[in-house]
């Protein structure tokens, strides 16, 4: 009995199969490549649109305080008055800021509870009786 010569071999069968997986593979990896190419460019144009805008608004506070600083003015005060005026306001809002800030870091605690279950893993993973065994001995001795 012969084969045909158009009957693939199994040998013949597992490589075919091998070649196309890679190739899926291959594409796959092209494709993710493609996308993230496209979400990189989308993610970068935007970080760069709200440095500008950002730019811009510390611009306009710029101006914005020296256009307050020329309406108190033209209440009657002197210029230099004036500037001062603005200037302590916002020397008094950082310093309300730095205050919250410190606050809140303040309040910053460790893991507590993290930390006692990380120190109890190395005995965890000895052999021997459980963890829990141990420590209750322990405590009794």
């Amino acid at each position: 009995m012969t084969k045909p010569a158009d009957d693939p071999t199994i040998g013949r069968l597992v490589a075919d199969v091998t070649r196309d997986l890679s190739s899926i593979v291959q594409h796959e990896i092209a494709l993710a490549k493609s996308e993230l190419r496209i979400s990189v460019k989308a993610g970068g144009m935007g970080a760069a649109l709200v440095a500008v805008a950002a730019f811009l608004l510390l611009i306009v506070l710029i101006l914005a305080s020296v256009t307050i600083a020329y309406f108190i003015t033209m209440a009657g005060l002197h210029p230099a008055w004036a500037f001062l005026i603005v200037t302590a306001f916002y020397l008094l809002l950082a310093v309300v800021l730095l205050f919250v800030a410190w606050r809140r870091f303040k309040k910053i605690r460790a893991p507590e509870k993290t930390i006692g279950a990380a120190r109890q893993i190395p005995s965890a993973l000895k052999p021997g009786p459980p963890a829990g065994n141990r420590i209750r001995s322990a405590a009794r001795d």
